[in-house]
């Protein structure tokens, strides 16, 4: 037991020490599998860094020293430094003018091209539009003006689109340029013009809710004016001469009361007559 005992307190020491100091087979695994995680990791974010740091791709132009372009939009007008609003549904037009500032070559502008693009990468075509061939020569220092048209769709409304405009051109020595007169993002905006169908019957639906109205109004009135209507007053009729006991014949010539008397419809209908009119008869006769 004794033998025992002084041989773990012999062993035990060093296999303490061996352990603390990494000389284990077991310790360099893991320190292995360790480094090699490490590693990974590292590689991984490289990688992801070098994405990251990727430059945009951006329309490729090219301009020649000896040329000078513009652009004026006649259709709509545009502000410089505001953004240009283009009408859904409706043409837009714009002129590009080319100036050759050089003094022994001539230049040759061969097309006008415009393009859609996605207003967040301008290298993701949205929509093309035609290119328009001119193939016209341009003398030194002369000036040319070309005109371009394009029609944007009526789904794109509300939306902003960034609108690329590349003038293609050449030199005399057969050098190639394309540069971007216009590369600015532009609102597709809703023209709101002349009477939709929702406006229309909205429009005869309230006209019918007006006529219906009157309608009632003027049945309330009527039945409510017959039951306020007052009785009607009695009607005078008027008797005429049928009394004559009231009428005075003294003021009437004698000639006159002759010829009534002696006439057949007076006797018919003449009434009876007062002791008056019976003392003017007989005076007269």
């Amino acid at each position: 037991m004794k033998k025992f005992l002084v041989f773990l307190m012999l062993v035990l020491p060093a296999v303490l020490l061996t352990v603390n100091t990494g000389s284990s087979p077991f310790a360099f695994a893991a320190e292995d599998e360790l480094d090699e995680e490490l590693v990974d990791v590292e590689t991984e974010d490289a990688a992801v860094v070098a994405d990251e740091t990727e430059p945009e791709d951006e329309p490729e132009t090219t301009k020649s020293p000896d040329a000078d372009t513009f652009l004026l939009f006649t259709r709509p007008l545009h502000a410089t430094g505001s953004q240009l609003e283009l009408p859904a549904g409706y043409p837009v037009e714009f002129l590009v003018g080319f100036s050759n500032k050089g003094q022994f070559e001539d230049f040759v502008v061969e097309s006008v091209e415009a393009s859609f693009r996605y207003a967040m990468d301008f290298s993701y075509f949205i929509q093309n539009f035609s290119a328009v061939a001119y193939n016209r020569e341009i003398k030194p220092g002369h000036e040319a003006t070309v005109s371009y048209s394009f029609l944007p769709t009526e789904s794109f409304a509300g939306r902003p689109f960034g609108l690329n405009i590349a003038l293609n051109y050449r030199d005399g020595r057969g050098n190639q340029f394309s540069e971007a007169v216009f590369n600015e993002t532009v609102q597709i905006t809703e023209v709101d013009e002349g009477l939709d169908g929702e406006t229309f019957f909205l429009y005869v639906f309230l006209a019918a809710i007006v006529i219906l109205l009157l309608v009632l109004g003027q049945q309330f009135l009527g039945s409510y004016g017959k039951r306020k209507r007052p009785t009607a007053a009695r009607k005078v009729v008027e008797t005429g001469t049928t009394n004559t006991k009231d009428v005075d014949y003294e003021w009437i010539p004698s000639e006159t009361l002759k010829q009534m008397q002696n006439s057949p419809k007076s006797a018919k209908s003449s009434p009876k007559q007062s002791p008056r009119q019976r003392k003017a008869k007989a005076g007269l006769q």
